[in-house]
């Protein structure tokens, strides 16, 4: 094989290693993540309250472990953000933090959505001639049925998948690198495109999956 034409950290991030949280590992999860969204700036905002919590795949990348997770609203809002933690002596969890944000932009007030997903900067990468990509903890759920794997690709570039569990996905990637952007896509099976949603995307630009 000759050299690589975008040299890029692919699959950098460990692939799940848990079930989904529950029990009291989901209780201890949403008191930080619940305690960090009393602590946020709603911009005067009324959010309402709090309803049940949604995990995602846990991911684990430069030794901190991702918990992603959303919570919609009792007045229309979803909460999104994510727990991480650090594995301590004997593995168990130490070094406990939260980030939330909160949007309007829901599935239900986009049924148009084929995917629906959410992402934070979590790091960078520095590559050649001084380029730095944005390492991004992208989380989400298909909207169309069938889904198996969810991949994030770079200029067509696969640099993280994760198998669809419990229709949920979390990947971690570089992104906005040498003017290349993520594109999410969601496939079945049989290896066929049924969905794909870039992250920068706008309303009149969010790409149809292929015939």
């Amino acid at each position: 094989m000759g050299p690589e034409e975008r040299v890029v950290p692919r699959f950098a991030a460990e692939p799940p290693q848990e079930e989904l949280p529950y029990g009291r590992w989901a209780e201890r999860l949403a008191r930080e993540l619940l305690a960090a969204a009393d602590a946020l700036d709603t911009e005067g905002e009324d959010l309402g309250e709090v309803r049940a919590v949604t995990w995602y795949p846990d991911r684990s990348w430069h030794g901190w472990t991702y918990v992603p997770a959303t919570a919609a609203t009792s007045n229309g809002y979803e909460l999104f953000g994510y727990v991480r933690f650090q594995r301590g002596a004997e593995e168990e969890a130490a070094a406990f933090s939260a980030h939330v944000d909160f949007t309007q932009e829901t599935a239900e007030r986009n049924p148009d959505w084929q995917l629906d997903i959410c992402e934070e900067v979590i790091g960078s990468w520095h590559g050649e001639g001084g380029a730095e990509a944005a390492v991004t903890l992208v989380w989400g759920r298909p909207l169309v049925p069938d889904g198996i794997v969810a991949t994030a690709e770079l200029a067509d570039l696969t640099v993280d998948q994760c198998i669809v569990i419990e229709q949920r996905f979390t990947l971690i990637a570089p992104d906005d690198y040498r003017g290349d952007l993520l594109e999410i896509k969601l496939y079945d099976e049989r290896g066929g495109e049924l969905a794909r949603e870039s992250l920068y995307a706008g309303e009149d630009e969010e790409e149809s999956p292929p015939a």
